[in-house]
């Protein structure tokens, strides 16, 4: 097994205000639009692992048979997880991203990065090949931001500009809700 690091992709669906969840973290039922979780659905689907932090979750079927790193600062450094041994528990602090990859045992491939908001932006730093964000047309005003400091007047977009990615493609789910897809300059 060669381990190379793995194409990198974000999902998020945010409100109006660049929100993923509400304030105390739960998920808003006005951001339940059954073209995006299908798009999601398909998405996860395809994809060799999952990215996540200790309070987001893909669910569904199939969850605890996926691989997947969890993002906490709960371990030293890289650990499987004792509950499911296709989870690798990884403490971006002191690993490596490379480190808690190859512990997880995939070859390549793609790794769907899901939230929440302090693991989507460490992925901006380590580089997305692409982001899709959904736009819902529902206000979230006081919720948690998909990236640190979005909100009064910052956007996603705003925030995908500082790190040099542009906008690829937009796409309609349905008729009211756009998935943008976000990608370093080429």
């Amino acid at each position: 097994m060669t381990n190379r690091r793995p194409r990198i992709e974000g999902y998020a669906i945010v409100s109006h205000e660049g929100m993923i969840a509400l304030s105390d973290g739960s998920f808003p039922k006005e951001l339940e639009i059954p073209a995006d979780q299908e798009f999601y659905r398909q998405s996860i689907a395809r994809a060799s692992a999952i990215a996540n932090g200790r309070h987001s979750a893909e669910g569904g079927p199939g969850q605890k048979e996926r691989k997947r790193i969890l993002l906490t600062r709960r371990v030293q450094r890289v650990v499987f997880d004792a509950e499911n041994p296709n989870v690798v528990l990884w403490n971006p602090a002191t690993a490596s991203f490379d480190e808690a990859w190859q512990r997880l045992g995939v070859d390549d491939g793609m790794l769907a990065v899901i939230g929440g908001t302090d693991v989507f932006a460490l992925f901006l730093t380590l580089g997305y090949d692409t982001f899709f964000l959904t736009r819902a047309a529902a206000s979230v005003p006081r919720g948690r931001p998909v990236f640190p400091g979005v909100g009064n007047g910052v956007t996603p977009e705003d925030v995908f500009g500082r790190y040099g990615m542009v906008l690829h493609n937009t796409r309609l789910l349905d008729p009211l809700t756009p998935v943008q897809e976000w990608g370093p300059k080429t």
